[in-house]
């Protein structure tokens, strides 16, 4: 990571891996995909806005200030319970998030069910993802199989043992323990495995993701590697390019053979031309 000195207290900088990046001050990437949904504003309780599908099947409730920041849900109908529900806290970037929501908005259509498939009977299956990037398993624990990355900053947590349809047994995590550092997406039993892959996939990814100094708290700023926004440098000009340039500023001049010289001497006639033959008739 570059020195402190090397980066603006207050600019804005390039944080890798994107899972030490946190939460900005707004959560817009979030909601990109679903953007032409309806959204919803409770006038009461601590959801602040509901953005659902059109059919109202599929639902993401955003909540702010609260630790479970998000909510997303899924159902048969309306009116019927969840059949499963994603938590995702108030440290998760939501650059991040958006991997759901974005396989969300793909899913749907008035008569799909995609995303309320079965999960897969492989645990692999909704953290493939992690796996193909490289992220080693650990050794089991009372049912439960971790997967964490390499920089052991990441992870994930699959209850292999629950039974229970409604348990929470997937957990993506990043950062040290801590209310403020710590990222947290928690995906119920019968979350379709695709859904999970897909929040998994954003998890990995490598890209990173821009911050402002003043968002991102110090302890992640410590293990993340930070690299400062500059705008692009100007195109470095080729050889050509200076010798065009200079040619365009050297003045017009005559070579000297062409110029005609000044004097005061009489030019001689000029020598009469031989006469022609006259044509035959």
């Amino acid at each position: 990571m570059p020195p402190d000195n090397a980066l603006s207290a207050s600019g804005d900088v390039y944080v890798s891996p994107r899972y030490l990046a946190g939460l900005p001050s707004h959560a817009d990437p979030s909601f990109d995909p679903v953007a032409h949904w309806p959204h919803h504003y409770p006038e009461t309780g601590p959801c602040q806005l509901v953005v659902a599908s059109p059919d109202h099947r599929i639902r993401i409730g955003w909540f702010g200030d609260d630790y479970d920041t998000w909510v997303i849900s899924a159902a048969e109908d309306p009116v019927s319970p969840a059949r499963w529900t994603a938590r995702i806290n108030h440290t998760t970037p939501p650059e991040i998030v958006a991997g759901l929501t974005r396989a969300l908005a793909a899913d749907w259509a008035e008569d799909s069910n995609t995303f309320l498939n079965r999960p897969s009977v492989y645990w692999t299956t909704g953290i493939r993802p992690l796996l193909d990037a490289g992220w080693e398993r650990n050794p089991p624990r009372h049912g439960v199989v971790d997967i964490v990355a390499p920089d052991g900053l990441a992870g994930a947590s699959i209850d292999v043992a629950a039974a229970d349809p409604d348990a929470e047994t997937v957990t993506l995590w990043a950062g040290p323990p801590g209310w403020a550092t710590r990222a947290e997406a928690v995906f119920t039993a019968r979350t379709p495995s695709h859904l999970i892959a897909a929040l998994a996939a954003a998890l990995a990814d490598p890209t990173p993701v821009i911050r402002s100094r003043t968002t991102l708290h110090p302890r992640l700023a410590e293990l993340a590697q930070l690299a400062p926004v500059e705008p692009p440098k100007p195109t470095v000009p080729t050889p050509l390019d200076v010798r065009r340039a200079a040619a365009a500023r050297r003045p017009t001049v005559l070579p000297t053979s062409s110029a005609r010289r000044w004097t005061t001497s009489t030019p001689p006639p000029p020598a009469h031309p031989a006469a022609r033959p006259g044509l035959r008739r």
